[in-house]
């Protein structure tokens, strides 16, 4: 039974609980959509929050928090859970409840959500990427293929490669920007998601990316990060114009809040890591007011597409070795 057996409406407020307090910017986006788009991508939001919480022992996100118990357990209970929820059976817990509820309004399926989860897997494998490819690839794995359901949320039908592609980019373009911003708190964390030849490149040695006498040469390598979400942003508003008016909306405003974090991020140059980079609620207001006379108009076309597609990502993914 579609949502563990709970009333709909039991599992959509607590989906629009989980995202006010896990993502004011998705929140505020949200909130264009038609009530039903609304409470869907609210389901799947939970979902994604809850299986992001459990990889890193977070609340709705914050500091990283190792309870002892093994990364790789953790995300094969993610994995077995999410399949229960999507084959209609109860879980126990509302976030995967929630999926399952989206998933059969929706048509989602366990190789869309296996594809997200592969990204924690490699997290829980201590994985670091070595090459650009390797970057966007796992890239690909927590937000481009999020883009993919969110697509299938808004109604895009299966088939409709070319429109699933711009979502892909969006959820690339996301990614990349909240890696720019991250630097400094994943490195605490233990983590980097810069490829070692870009360090290389730079002529940084292994985890000393963010010693104060390589800020420079970091400044480099984020704005090279920055860059290639801005094309795949560009890609993406191409698709948004295939939606319906209110989606398009939420889309661009999306993509104009995000966006911004990335920009600001570069624009601080060697000072963006002395206080995390947000968007106000002013400047998000002024943001979805812009993206509805976006919503309005054609969105120009990219001076050239993104280099790294969604059937490149995904048969690198089928390419890789098992865990």
């Amino acid at each position: 039974m579609a949502g563990g057996g709970h009333p709909r409406q039991q599992l959509v407020a607590a989906a629009a609980e989980s995202i006010a307090k896990g993502s004011k910017s998705f929140a505020r986006a949200s909130q264009l959509f038609d009530r039903q788009t609304r409470e869907r991508a609210q389901l799947l939001y939970a979902w994604c929050r809850r299986c992001d919480d459990i990889a890193d022992g977070q609340d709705h996100g914050g500091e990283l928090h190792h309870d002892g118990s093994d990364a790789k357990d953790r995300v094969e209970a993610m994995r077995v859970l999410t399949h229960r929820a999507i084959d209609g059976q109860p879980t126990a817990d509302l976030a995967f409840d929630a999926l399952g509820q989206v998933a059969s309004e929706c048509g989602l399926t366990h190789e869309m959500a296996d594809d997200v989860i592969d990204g924690f897997a490699l997290d829980a494998d201590e994985w670091r990427p070595r090459t650009e490819g390797d970057l966007m690839r796992y890239c690909f794995h927590v937000a481009g293929a999020v883009g993919v359901m969110m697509a299938r949320v808004m109604g895009v039908p299966a088939d409709d490669e070319e429109t699933l592609d711009r979502a892909c980019d969006l959820g690339l373009a996301f990614q990349l920007g909240n890696i720019a911003r991250d630097v400094s708190e994943d490195d605490a964390g233990g983590r980097c998601y810069l490829p070692v030849e870009w360090l290389v490149e730079m002529d940084i040695p292994p985890g000393q990316h963010m010693k104060p006498a390589y800020r420079q040469e970091l400044v480099v390598l984020v704005r090279r990060l920055v860059d290639l979400a801005q094309e795949h942003e560009a890609a993406a508003r191409l698709g948004a114009a295939r939606l319906p008016f209110r989606s398009r909306w939420a889309v661009l405003a999306a993509a104009n809040i995000y966006g911004a974090i990335g920009r600001e991020v570069r624009a601080k140059g060697g000072a963006a890591w002395d206080h995390r980079v947000y968007t106000s609620k002013a400047a998000k207001l002024r943001f979805v007011a812009q993206a509805f006379w976006q919503a309005l108009a054609n969105q120009p076309a990219p001076a050239k597409m993104p280099k790294w597609t969604r059937a490149g990502l995904e048969a690198m993914a089928d390419a890789a070795p098992p865990d």
